[in-house]
């Protein structure tokens, strides 16, 4: 300890007691006497040492994550946040909108679009909500411990999470962006042959983008510094995400045409633009 070392210790009897009282890590072995067990801050219950390496290979695991986690817990906010804030002061959605809207026989909305852009409350908690089943699938994923002790290193993990936000950032606000120009010639829904959108299924596009962006981030953000496909997922990680996905993007294909929180609405389903839901998903 005067070196700066951890120290750790192992007794069973009264004589062994001030010093594992004194050590980082006092462990007691399994018959030890009282003394030692008040002592000792860990007791073995179980005949030999093996069970000291199974608990430090277990707490690893355990660590490794609380560490992904955190990464994508932090970089689904951010992204959710950002978007959101930028979206609502950088696009003005009625600015977009054809000069002739009025006159168009293609144009489908009976509305001018909104000043600002946002999004129905109950999307943001179906996002919310189905975030939170993927993130509890966090906790039985598979971990691979670590031959070295584990330490914090909060500059990378927010790193990486800022990085794994701005990807998905970038994209959404890129979606948004062609979306609200589809009625503009030449634009690349026009060039595809996808017509421009209404406003409503401008809406629920980037409901699904930033729901799939949400879920995907996920197998990127348990693996650290490996690639996504170099560590297996658990299958109850795999289900819970494929969970998400799925009904995240029915959920977009089918919303009626409606007017949540005086937001027009309408599903990707509708109009012959289903393969616009496939877009988002390349």
């Amino acid at each position: 300890r005067e070196l700066d070392y951890k120290v750790g210790m192992t007794g069973d009897g009264v004589n062994d007691a001030p010093a594992l009282k004194r050590a980082d890590v006092g462990v007691a072995v399994q018959g030890a006497t009282d003394a030692a067990r008040a002592a000792a801050d860990i007791v073995l219950t179980q005949p030999g040492l093996s069970t000291i390496v199974n608990g430090i290979l277990i707490s690893r695991c355990i660590f490794d994550r609380i560490r992904n986690f955190l990464t994508y817990r932090i970089a689904a906010t951010l992204q959710l946040v950002l978007f959101f804030f930028i979206a609502v002061f950088a696009y003005k959605p009625v600015d977009y909108m054809p000069a002739n809207w009025e006159d168009d026989s293609s144009f489908p909305d009976q509305h001018e679009w909104p000043d600002y852009f946002h999004m129905p409350v109950l999307m943001l908690m179906l996002i919310t909500a189905l975030n939170d089943g993927t993130l509890i699938a966090i906790g039985y994923d598979n971990a691979v411990p670590r031959a070295t002790p584990e330490k914090w290193n909060l500059k990378a993990l927010f790193f990486v999470a800022s990085v794994l936000a701005a990807v998905a950032l970038v994209s959404s606000l890129v979606l948004l962006e062609v979306s609200l120009t589809s009625w503009r010639k030449g634009d690349l829904y026009q060039s595809w042959g996808l017509g421009g959108l209404s406003y409503g299924q401008i809406t629920t596009s980037i409901y699904l983008k930033i729901s799939i962006s949400d879920f995907l981030t996920l197998f990127s953000a348990r693996t650290g510094e490996k690639f996504f496909w170099e560590t297996k997922p658990a299958p109850v990680l795999l289900v819970a995400g494929c969970v998400a996905l799925g009904t995240s993007t029915i959920v977009a294909l089918t919303w009626p045409e409606t007017y949540p929180d005086g937001i027009y609405t309408m599903g990707l389903a509708y109009d012959d633009l289903f393969s616009n839901s496939i877009s988002i998903f390349g």
